[in-house]
Parts: C-alpha cells; sequence; structure tokens
C-alpha cells in the first residue's frame, strides 16, 4: 500500500509558506512524501521590494527560485517550478497538461491549493481552477500523459491573504503547534515579502484559539496552540461519524 504523499499547488513561490507551511511540515515529519508545484516565480506581482532596489527580471526570478527552494528544504518538501508567469497566470490546456503530470508522477492522497475566490488576486483562483481541472484529467485512463490514472486524491484550499472577502468559511482546522517553529523558520526564508512574517505568526495564534474552542477541553491542547484553516472541497466518505 502506498503511503500518504501530499502534493501542494502554489500560484506563487512564496503562497505556499505562508498558507500551508506547517501542513507540509507536519507530513514530512510522519516520512510522507511532500512535493510542492509552483506554477510561477511571483516575480511582477509579489516581488514589489526586489522591483524597488531596481533588480531586473530575470534576477528576481532566481531570487524567488532561491528563497522558495530554500524554505521548502526547511519544511522537508521537494519542489518543482513551472515558469508559467504571474500578473497574469493565464489558464491553459498546456499549463494544465503540466501539471497533470506531476499528478501522474507524484499520485497524491492529498492536495493542497488555492480557493476559487479571491477579488484581489485572480493568480489564485486561477491556479485552483487548474489544480482541479487537472486532478480530473489525471484520473482518466484514456487521458494522453506517461503513468498510471490517479485515484481521487482529497483537495483542501488553504486559506487566503484576506478570508472575508474570499468567502473563505474553514470547515478543518489543523493542530501545527509542533511544527510551527520550522513554519517560521521557512517564512523568515523568503524576505522579499518579510511583511508577512508576523501576519501569518498572528494569524496561526488565531486559528491556534479557534482550534482550541472546537477541539472541546479533551484533547489536551497547549494553551500557545497555532493552527491553520482549510475548507475540504469534496466530501469526506466515512464509515463513522465522529
Amino acid at each position: 500500500m502506498e503511503s500518504n504523499r501530499l502534493l501542494v499547488i502554489s500560484a506563487h513561490a512564496g503562497d505556499f509558506v505562508w498558507r500551508a507551511a506547517g501542513a507540509i511540515a507536519l507530513a514530512a515529519s510522519r516520512g510522507e512524501r511532500v512535493k510542492v508545484l509552483c506554477l510561477s516565480f511571483g516575480e511582477r506581482g509579489e516581488s514589489a521590494k526586489a522591483w524597488r532596489e531596481g533588480r531586473q527580471l530575470d534576477e528576481i526570478k532566481e531570487l524567488r527560485r532561491a528563497e522558495a527552494t530554500k524554505a521548502a528544504a526547511v519544511l522537508g518538501a521537494e519542489i518543482a517550478f513551472l515558469d508559467a508567469g504571474d500578473y497574469p497566470l493565464s489558464r491553459t490546456d498546456e499549463l494544465t497538461d503540466r501539471i497533470v503530470r506531476v499528478y501522474r508522477e507524484v499520485r497524491p492522497s492529498v492536495v493542497l491549493t488555492h480557493p476559487l475566490a479571491d477579488p484581489y488576486n485572480q493568480d489564485h483562483p486561477t491556479a485552483a481552477r487548474m489544480a482541479l481541472d487537472a486532478r480530473v484529467l489525471a484520473q482518466a485512463v484514456g487521458y494522453d500523459a506517461p503513468g498510471d490514472p490517479i485515484g481521487a486524491p482529497q483537495v483542501y484550499f488553504f486559506e487566503p491573504h484576506q478570508p472575508e472577502q474570499c468567502d473563505f468559511k474553514p470547515n478543518v482546522l489543523l493542530d501545527i503547534t509542533p511544527v510551527f517553529e520550522t513554519k517560521r523558520a521557512a517564512m523568515e526564508c523568503l524576505p522579499a515579502q518579510q511583511h508577512m512574517w508576523d501576519y501569518y505568526t498572528d494569524l496561526a495564534k488565531r486559528r491556534g484559539v479557534q482550534l482550541q474552542r472546537n477541539a472541546g477541553p479533551n484533547l489536551g491542547l497547549v494553551h500557545d496552540t497555532k493552527g491553520e484553516a482549510y475548507v475540504r472541497f469534496y466530501p469526506q466518505v466515512t464509515e463513522v461519524l465522529a
């Protein structure tokens, strides 16, 4: 039986760190394979500091590649970059096919990606739509791509930067307390977006409070619990309601 495998599909080079580094670090700590797929480097829309420093496009791409690669290593994940461009990230058959091939190679049991709405950054829902399209195509016996058809990995949407405006209503709260310092270390690998470090530290604390309140008093959660929020996209299949 294959062990659990996690695939994270990120529009830009930093998104996976802010939104899902806790889940990534937890999976890696259990010995699971984790692969992060960055569709772009976030070179145009999420690298303002580098542009203000007078850097050129190719230089910014390499800067973001290096930062994201370092962060993934801290978390214990593999990482790949498709360099599809950002602002805008375009939804194309060719790019979707490239994602299908990653699905077939990794054969994930769980997929993490962006939610389907974000009025502040259309690259994020574009990445999510392609992630979902590619999942369906990778399941098709007749789809022309290397590897066997995959099963039906669960998809979770990770938290956007402005959740209320994205109609993000989490139905899964993940306890990342044991690996939060690893997440913080990964965030600090991304100085191009240093303004995000404290924001996502504070968010982890707030989600930790909600996690404690929803878990009740019997799970032995520590006082300074840290959490990440997710939305499950497909129904849960179970024999027991819990």
